[in-house]
């Protein structure tokens, strides 16, 4: 940096500083909530679902072979084959667009294609199935399945189309990838197994609760989460101590700790700046952006609501399935329906922590242009399902 963009950056401090609105309600409540969110995202997402997928991205990253990565989503796979795997993968996790990113940067680095890396990062919180069923119950069967084929579409067109833009990149990149130092100690399926008891843990410590007096399969799942994710724990303990040695759990650890502090800091600067613009967990009127502002500018279904709709679901944070709630909320406000799908296809994709932490692990070009591809998808399917609807 400059000594001129260093003077320039400490005026700027300074004058922030100087017209701070601290008499502004507004501006105050939105620091709160700012703090707010912050803390409920320590509460209810580190702990269960941050520091499983730490683990399972460590774990990706030692024990998986670059070959095989390379084998079934490398830039030289099928793509037939490549981009199935990778929104399948995406989709069985049901997280969130925070959760995504350390399983997202294990297989990039470890040498996934930018197409089918691509394609995994949005299909995970996406294409999430649970949550795709909870907007068929309370938005309605139309606009579910809406939903899910406009996610499982734009998942494998991001994934072709930022593997075509960034070719040359890419062939440069692959050319770096190391191959796998001899071969593992272990048969594939145990590797699989210990990953996939991970992953079985994730899933269920995170269930979703189901609507109030609501029975069937997803209840009992819920009612069972905890001894489901408990078998699975237990599970990943008994293949860690059966098939791993010492040294291996240790670089296990590191890697996963490497990830942390990667993704943790950028995650917690991202949730503090979307809490202050959007308001906290709690909903209501309380960010420094009022929400009549979203609501007046959603409504009908033009372009430009389109366009707001997405700008504004993917600089939002949505836990895995709160999305559905909140947009209800909005559409009872006088939402449009294409508004509506428009936010579900950028929203649960990105946030403003996913998008600091995205450029981190693939550069601000490629971020720029990914994030441009799903808000612009989403508009134009969104404006298109608004005329049918």
């Amino acid at each position: 940096m400059t000594e001129w963009k260093k003077a320039l950056a400490l005026v700027a401090v300074f004058l922030g500083l100087w017209f701070l609105p601290l008499d502004s309600e507004r501006f105050v409540g939105a620091l709160h909530e700012s703090l707010a969110l912050a803390k409920w995202y320590a509460q209810e997402h580190v702990l269960l679902c941050l520091i499983p997928a730490f683990l399972i991205a460590g774990a990706i990253s030692v024990f998986v072979s670059s070959a095989a990565v390379m084998k079934y989503l490398g830039a030289g796979a099928k793509k037939v084959v490549a981009y199935p795997i990778a929104a399948v993968s995406g989709t069985i996790l049901a997280v969130c667009s925070c959760t995504v990113l350390p399983l997202f940067a294990s297989i990039y680095k470890r040498g996934a294609g930018l197409g089918p890396a691509t394609a995994f990062l949005y299909s995970g919180p996406a294409i999430n199935v649970l949550a795709i069923v909870l907007t068929a119950r309370v938005l309605g069967a139309r606009i579910g399945v809406a939903r899910a084929v406009g996610a499982v579409v734009f998942a494998v067109v991001i994934g072709l189309l930022m593997e075509l833009f960034f070719r040359k990149e890419e062939k440069a990149r692959q050319a770096t990838v190391l191959p796998a130092a001899g071969e593992s100690p272990r048969e594939l399926w145990q590797e699989v197994f210990f990953i996939a008891s991970m992953v079985g843990f994730l899933v269920f410590a995170n269930w979703g609760a189901p609507a109030a007096g609501e029975t069937g399969a997803w209840a009992a799942i819920f009612h069972a989460k905890w001894i489901l994710a408990g078998v699975f724990a237990a599970l990943t303990v008994l293949s860690l101590v059966l098939w791993f040695k010492k040294d291996e759990a240790k670089e296990w650890g590191e890697s996963s700790w490497t990830f942390a502090w990667q993704i943790l800091p950028l995650l917690l600067a991202g949730v503090l700046v979307a809490g202050f613009l959007l308001g906290g967990p709690g909903g209501g009127d309380r960010g420094v952006i009022p929400n009549h502002w979203i609501e007046n500018a959603v409504g009908g279904n033009s372009i430009f609501s389109n366009l707001f709709a997405s700008v504004a679901g993917a600089f939002m944070y949505f836990a895995t399935l709160t999305e559905v709630p909140i947009l209800k909320g909005l559409m009872d406000s006088g939402m449009g329906d294409g508004p509506a799908l428009a936010l579900l296809l950028a929203g649960p994709a990105l946030s403003l922590p996913n998008m600091l932490v995205i450029r981190s692990i693939m550069g601000t070009k490629k971020t720029v242009v990914y994030v441009a591809l799903v808000i612009v998808l989403s508009t134009f399917v969104g404006f298109g399902y608004g005329l049918i609807a």
